[in-house]
C-alpha cells in the first residue's frame, strides 16, 4: 500500500527511482510521482500521473531533468481522490521541502486549519501536504535547521508515516523517518550513496547492506557520510546494519504473463525452500527453532490465539484444526483489525501466533504490540525478513518462499499452512499428544505435497475451459467443510479479489440457512468434496443444489466416479492425508480465479482498490 523510493548519491537518480517504482508496483497504488533535485542550480522537477508508473514515466521521459538526489512515491488513495494533483510528491508553500508519505495522519485536518489560520495555503486535498507545510512552518517559527523540524513536527502527528523529505537549500542530503508504516536504508559503498524504499526490492541490486528504522526514528542520509539515525527526542540511535540478500529473478515474471501465474506455479518449489532444513533425519522429524527455543511456553501455553487478516486468516483457521487436532490446545482466530480494539483478555499463559506476508500489515502489527504489552509470546509466521513484525515478534518462523508480486497471494497462503502444519507437528510431538506412526505418516505426507502439487498445476488447460462458464456470471457460492472450509473462503476470496465477480464461502450444512436461496440455473457452486470423514455429508449438500439446477464445479479426490457423475465440472486433486488437503484443494481455485480474471481482460496483479502491502487501518 503506497510505496516509497529515494536515493542520495553520485548516479543520476532518475534511472533507480523508476525502476525502483516498478519494483513496487505489487504494493497497489492509483498514481505515482518523482522529484528530482539538480544541485548545479538547485532546480527542483516534479513529475505526476494518475494511473500507472509507466504513464509517469512517458511523462518525465518527454521531459529533460537531471540531479543525484530524489524522491518518488506511488499513492493508493486514501484523502482524497486519486487525481494528479493529489499524487505524491507534495512541497511546501514557499517550495523549500518536498515530500513522500506512506500512512495516514489522523489529526490532519485540526493542523490543516491552523496552518490556514496562519496563512498557508493547500493546493490538494491529502494529509501528506498537511504535514510537509507543518514542517516549513516548523522551520519558519523555530529557526531550527529543517531535519530538527521535522523531528518537532512530527511529535504534533498523530497518526501512522513513512516519510522522507529532501530540502532544496541542502541538496545532499534525505530525511527519512517512520511510525508504523515501514522503511529501509540501503547503504552504498563508502557511505558515498543511500537507497530509501518501503521494502527491500527496489534496492536490493545495488547494496545489500540494510538498517530497518524503528518506529520513532528518524534516519538523516548525509552523502559521503556515516548515516545518522536519531528518536524523536533527540536521542542517538546506534546503527544496526542487516545483510540482506533478495533472489532478483524471482522480482521478474520469468517468462509468464503475469506474476500470480508465476507465483502460482512455484508453489511447489516454494514448499520444498519452506519445508528445507526443518525436516530432518531423512524425513522423520520437524525441527523449528522457535520451538525449540521457547518449548516450555509453548507446551504450557493455556491457549493460542492467532491474529491476522484475509488470506493469512484462512491460513489461521486451517493452522486452528491443525494444532487442535495434534496438539491440543485451544485455538482461536481473530481479525487483527477487531483484535486491537476488543480489549482482549490476553495474558503471559497465551501465545499469540501473528500471521503476515508482508510482515507490515498495520492491523495484525498493533495486534502483537497489544498481546506483548499484556504478556503473551508473540510467534511471528511471516514471508519478508527483516519486516516489522518479524522484528517485534518474540520468535517465529519465515515461510521462505521468496517474494509475492501479484496482489491476490498464492504461494504464501501455501507457505503459511505449510508451516502451521510444521509447528503442529514439532508442538504435538513434544507434548505427547501424536503416536510416533501418526507423526511420520505426516511428515511423509507433507514431503510427497510439492510433487503432488505438480500434477494439480498440469492441468491448468482444463481449468481454463472450465473458468470461461464463470466469466459472464454474478455471483458463485464456494462450499466446504472441516478443514476444507477455509479454502472455501479463499478460493471465494481470489475469485472475489481478481475477477470483481461477487463470491461467497460458506461452510456446506451452513447453506440451508439462508444462501441457498440465491441458487438458480444461473448460479456457480463450487464444492470441495475430497475423501476425508465428512465426504458423505458433502454429497447431501451436493444433492441439495443440484435439486435446484445449482452448476457444480467439483474438486474431489483422484478417481472419484461418484461426483463426476453427479455434477456438471470436476478437477481431480491426488489422494493426501486429510489434514493436508488445503495445500491442493486450494490450487484449482487459484487457477481459477487467474483465468476467469484474464478471459475478462483486467489487470490480475493488480486489481482495482487492493494493495499488497496493507500498512493502514
Amino acid at each position: 500500500m503506497c510505496g516509497i523510493v529515494g536515493y542520495t548519491g553520485y548516479r543520476e537518480a532518475y534511472p533507480i527511482l523508476i525502476k525502483g517504482l516498478h519494483r513496487l508496483e505489487y504494493r497497489g497504488y492509483d498514481s505515482a510521482g518523482v522529484a528530482l533535485l539538480d544541485e548545479s542550480d538547485n532546480s527542483l522537477s516534479i513529475y505526476k500521473a494518475k494511473g500507472k508508473v509507466s504513464g509517469l514515466e512517458s511523462i518525465a521521459d518527454s521531459r529533460p531533468h537531471s540531479g543525484c538526489i530524489g524522491i518518488a512515491h506511488t499513492r493508493w488513495a486514501t484523502h482524497g481522490l486519486p487525481t494528479e494533483n493529489n499524487a505524491h510528491p507534495h512541497q511546501s508553500e514557499n517550495g523549500r521541502l518536498t515530500i513522500v508519505h506512506n500512512g495516514i495522519i489522523e489529526n490532519y485536518a485540526v493542523l490543516r486549519e491552523q496552518l490556514k489560520s496562519k496563512g498557508y495555503h493547500f493546493r490538494s486535498e491529502t494529509d501528506t501536504e498537511v504535514l510537509v507545510q507543518l514542517i516549513q512552518y516548523t522551520v519558519d517559527t523555530t529557526g531550527e535547521d529543517v531535519a530538527t523540524s521535522v523531528r518537532l513536527a512530527l511529535g504534533k502527528v498523530i497518526g501512522a508515516y513513512a516519510i522522507v523529505v529532501i530540502d532544496r537549500d541542502n541538496p545532499d542530503t534525505i530525511i527519512a523517518a517512520r511510525k508504523s508504516s515501514p522503511m529501509v536504508i540501503g547503504i552504498g559503498e563508502g557511505n558515498c550513496e543511500f537507497f530509501i524504499a518501503s521494502d527491500a526490492s527496489p534496492i536490493a541490486e545495488y547494496t545489500t547492506k540494510m538498517v530497518y528504522l524503528s518506529d520513532g526514528q528518524i534516519a538523516l542520509c548525509r552523502r559521503g557520510e556515516e548515516l545518522q539515525v536519531l528518536t524523536l527526542d533527540n536521542d542517538l540511535v546506534k546503527v544496526k546494519v542487516r545483510n540482506v540478500k533478495l533472489d532478483l529473478n524471482m522480482l521478474d515474471k520469468g517468462g509468464y504473463p503475469h506474476f500470480m501465474l508465476k507465483e502460482i506455479h512455484e508453489q511447489p518449489s516454494c514448499l520444498r525452500d519452506c519445508m528445507r532444513g526443518r525436516i530432518v533425519e531423512d524425513g522423520k522429524r520437524v525441527v523449528l527453532s522457535a520451538i525449540t527455543e521457547h518449548r516450555e511456553e509453548l507446551l504450557n501455553a493455556r491457549r493460542i490465539v492467532v491474529v491476522s487478516c484475509g488470506t493469512s486468516w484462512h491460513a489461521g483457521l486451517i493452522g486452528k484444526q491443525l494444532i487442535e487436532q495434534y496438539c491440543r490446545i485451544p485455538v482461536e482466530v481473530a481479525y487483527a483489525s477487531e483484535f486491537r480494539y476488543s480489549d482482549p483478555v490476553i495474558d503471559d499463559k497465551d501465545i499469540v501466533v501473528a500471521i503476515s506476508q508482508s510482515g507490515e500489515t498495520a492491523d495484525t502489527l498493533a495486534a502483537i504490540q497489544l498481546a506483548s504489552e499484556r504478556g503473551a509470546l508473540v510467534y511471528g509466521v511471516v514471508n519478508a525478513v527483516g519486516s516489522s513484525i518479524a522484528r517485534n515478534s518474540d520468535t517465529g518462523t519465515y515461510i521462505h518462499v521468496g517474494p509475492e508480486i501479484g496482489v491476490a497471494s498464492t504461494k504464501a497462503f501455501t507457505g503459511q499452512v505449510t508451516v502451521l502444519a510444521m509447528m503442529a507437528l514439532a508442538i504435538g510431538r513434544e507434548k505427547g499428544t501424536i503416536g510416533d506412526e501418526e507423526y511420520e505418516n505426516l511428515i511423509a505426507e507433507l514431503l510427497s505435497i510439492p510433487e503432488k502439487m505438480e500434477k494439480v498445476l498440469s492441468q491448468d488447460g482444463r481449468i481454463r475451459q472450465i473458468a470461461e462458464k464463470f466469466r459472464d456470471k454474478h455471483n458463485a457460492l464456494y462450499l466446504g467443510r472441516g478443514i476444507n472450509y477455509p479454502v472455501a473462503l479463499e478460493g471465494a476470496l481470489k475469485l472475489k479479489e481478481i475477477s470483481y465477480l461477487h463470491a461467497e464461502g460458506y461452510p456446506a450444512a451452513e447453506m440451508k440457512h439462508g444462501p441457498i436461496a440465491l441458487v438458480d440455473e444461473e448460479m456457480p457452486v463450487v464444492f470441495l468434496a475430497t475423501h476425508y470423514g465428512l465426504y458423505e455429508k458433502v454429497i447431501s449438500n451436493m444433492q441439495e443444489v443440484i435439486a435446484r439446477k445449482g452448476r457444480i464445479l467439483a474438486i474431489v479426490t483422484e478417481g472419484d466416479e461418484t461426483v463426476r457423475n453427479m455434477v456438471e465440472d470436476v478437477i481431480e486433486v491426488p489422494q493426501v492425508h486429510s489434514s493436508l488437503a488445503p495445500l491442493l484443494t486450494v490450487l484449482p481455485l487459484q487457477m481459477l480465479a487467474y483465468h476467469v480474471a484474464v478471459s475478462k481482460g483486467l489487470d490480475v496483479d493488480q486489481p482495482r482498490n487492493l494493495a499488497k502491502s496493507v500498512t493502514v487501518e
